[in-house]
C-alpha cells in the first residue's frame, strides 16, 4: 500500500514544513512496526518550494491471517484460499488507516509544538493512492470527498486489464486529491473514508469503533451528505452502533449549529461597527442583553442552593463555565458537550493552557451525549441545562430525564428554555416560527411547568419556576427557569441507602 503528501512553499513558509507538522525528519527514512507488516516514511523530494512524504505500508497476509483468526471482511469467515490470495498487500483499506493512526498520530490530533500556527492553517495539499478499492465507483468516490473542500478529486478507475479493453474496469480507482485544508483534517478524512470506499475492515468492530468514528469525524462528518452511509459502512453495518453513531452526530450536529449563532452573537457585540445603531445591532444586543441576564439567574439560583461542584451539560463554548469560575464558591465546575469542537473553542475561551495548577484544578471540559448515562456525571451538587432540551426530539426527552434525574442525580438542577409564548413580543420573529432553527419545540409556561413536575414527581425532586428577563403581564417572560431540588424524603431514602451500603 502507497500514500503520497505533497504541499509547496515559499522561501518565507518552506514546504519542508511538512515534516514539522508530521513529526518526520525529510533527511531521514524512518520504519515503525504494526502488527500486520512495515510501515516506512521516507521523502521522496524535499526542498522550500516542493516537499512530499510517501507512506509504504508491506503487510504480511499471513500475520494479518493469524492476527485476524480467519475473519475477513466485516468479520466474516473467508474461503481459506481468499485468506492468502487477495489484494490486500496492495490496496489501500483499514489496513493503511490504522497504519496513519499509528505513524502519524500526532498529525492527525492536529499537534505541532514547532509550528502550532502551520497545524492550525490550511495549507495546499496533493494527496496520491495509486490503488484504492471502490464499492461504489468513481461517482461515490467524488460523493465522498468533494463535500470536503478539495477542489480535485480525480478518481480514475483501473482496468481489469489494459491488453484486454472489453473486460471493463475493476473495482479499484487510482485516487488524487488537491485542496486548500487542515494537513490534520486530510489525514482524518483518510482514516474514515479509506475502510468507507473498501466497504471493510481487517478487525472486528467493537462498541469503541463508535468513539473512534466521531473523533476522526469531528468539524466534518456531521454536515457531510453522505453521513448516513459513511457511518453505516464504517461500523461494518452493525445496526446498533450504526444508530448510536447516528443519534450522536445529529446531536452534534444541532449543537454546532446552535454555537455557531452564538458565537455570531459574541462577535457582533465585542466588535460593534463605530458610531453606527442599526436595527440589527440592536436586535444582537438585546439577545445577549437576554443571555447575561439568564446566566446570571442560573448563577444566583446555584448561590442559593450553596452548590460547590457544577455541571453544565451542554456547555457548548463555554460561556456559562466561565461566569462560574469568576466566583471562588464554586470550587469544581465541568462543562459536558456532545461536540468536541465546541469543547475546544471552550477551552481557548477560557485559556485552559494558561491556568494555574490551582485554577485549573477546578474546570474540567469532558466530551458526552446527554441522553447515555455517564458515571462521570455522578457526585456534584449541581447541574445545568441552559437552552438545552429544547434541540432533542420529543421522544428523546426520557432518556436526558434519566440520565441526569435518575442516575446522575445532582442535589439540584437548573433548566432553562424559551417561553413561546413571548415569541409574538419579538418583532423581527416570523408569526409561528422557533427562535432557532434546530429548535425542536419551544413549550408554553403551563407545558414547561408540567414536564417539569411529571419529571420532579417521578424522580423524587421538588421543583419551583422563575422567570428570566422582563415578566410581561399577559404572556409573561422570554426564558422560563424551573430549578429542581432533592425533595426531603427523597434525601432520607438517599441516607439510608448509602448506610445500608
Amino acid at each position: 500500500m502507497f500514500l503520497t503528501i505533497s504541499t509547496t512553499g515559499t522561501p518565507e513558509r518552506p514546504a519542508t514544513d511538512l515534516g514539522f507538522l508530521l513529526h518526520k525528519h525529510p533527511d531521514r527514512a524512518q520504519t515503525f512496526s504494526t502488527s500486520h507488516g512495515i510501515a516506512h516514511v521516507l521523502y521522496p523530494e524535499a526542498s522550500a518550494e516542493r516537499c512530499t512524504a510517501a507512506l509504504l505500508l508491506e503487510v504480511d497476509p499471513v500475520a494479518l491471517v493469524r492476527r485476524g483468526k480467519g475473519k475477513g471482511r466485516g468479520g466474516a469467515p473467508d474461503a481459506a484460499l481468499a485468506q492468502y490470495v487477495n489484494d490486500r498487500p496492495y490496496a489501500a483499506s483499514s489496513l493503511l488507516a490504522v497504519a496513519l493512526s499509528t505513524v502519524f498520530k500526532s498529525a492527525l490530533r492536529g499537534v505541532c509544538k514547532a509550528l502550532p500556527e502551520r497545524a492550525a492553517e490550511p495549507l495546499p495539499l496533493r494527496i496520491e493512492l495509486p490503488a484504492v478499492p471502490a464499492r461504489g465507483g468513481a461517482d461515490l468516490v467524488r460523493g465522498l470527498f468533494e463535500p470536503l473542500g478539495w477542489t480535485t478529486v480525480d478518481a480514475r478507475p483501473v482496468a481489469l486489464d489494459e491488453t484486454f479493453p472489453a473486460w471493463g474496469d475493476s473495482r479499484y480507482v487510482t485516487l488524487v486529491l488537491e485542496g486548500e485544508l487542515r494537513l490534520a483534517d486530510a489525514l482524518r478524512q483518510l482514516y474514515v473514508l479509506l475502510p468507507v470506499l473498501d466497504d471493510a475492515k481487517h478487525y472486528w468492530v467493537a462498541p469503541d469503533e463508535v468513539e473512534k468514528l466521531l473523533r476522526a469525524g469531528d468539524g466534518w462528518l456531521a454536515d457531510h451528505p453522505e453521513r448516513r452511509l459513511i457511518t453505516s459502512r464504517y461500523l461494518t453495518r452493525r445496526w446498533g452502533l450504526t444508530r448510536e453513531a447516528t443519534e450522536r452526530l445529529e446531536l452534534v450536529r444541532l449543537a454546532e449549529a446552535d454555537d455557531v449563532g452564538v458565537e455570531a452573537i459574541d462577535n457582533a457585540v465585542e466588535d460593534p461597527a463605530p458610531d453606527e445603531e442599526t436595527e440589527e445591532t440592536a436586535k444582537v444586543e438585546r439577545t445577549v442583553s437576554l443571555a447575561e441576564q439568564r446566566r446570571d439567574a442560573i448563577l444566583t439560583a446555584l448561590r442559593d442552593a450553596g452548590a460547590a461542584s457544577v455541571l453544565d451539560l451542554g456547555c457548548g463554548q463555554g460561556q456559562l463555565v466561565q461566569a462560574l469560575l469568576k466566583d471562588v464558591r464554586f470550587t469544581r465546575v465541568v462543562g459536558v458537550d456532545v461536540s468536541v469542537r465546541a469543547l475546544t473553542v471552550a477551552a481557548r475561551r477560557l485559556k485552559v493552557e494558561r491556568m494555574s495548577e490551582r485554577q485549573a484544578e477546578r474546570v474540567a471540559l469532558m466530551q458526552g451525549s446527554l441522553t447515555y448515562t455517564d458515571k462521570r456525571l455522578k457526585g456534584y451538587d449541581a447541574a445545568v441545562l441552559s437552552e438545552v432540551i429544547e434541540h432533542l426530539d420529543l421522544p428523546r426527552l426520557p432518556a436526558l430525564e434519566h440520565a441526569v434525574f435518575g442516575t446522575a442525580r445532582p442535589a439540584t438542577v437548573v433548566v432553562t428554555t424559551p417561553n413561546v409564548e413571548y415569541n409574538v413580543r419579538w418583532e423581527t420573529l416570523p408569526a409561528g416560527h422557533v427562535r432557532h432553527r434546530d429548535h425542536r419545540f419551544e413549550w408554553t409556561r403551563a407545558e414547561f411547568r408540567a414536564w417539569a413536575s411529571r419529571v420532579a414527581s417521578l424522580h423524587g425532586y421538588a421543583v419551583r419556576h422563575l422567570p428570566v428577563g422582563p415578566d410581561d403581564p399577559e404572556v409573561g417572560p422570554p426564558t422560563q427557569m424551573a430549578v429542581f431540588t432533592v425533595a426531603d424524603s427523597a434525601k432520607t431514602t438517599t441516607v439510608k441507602e448509602e448506610k445500608a451500603a
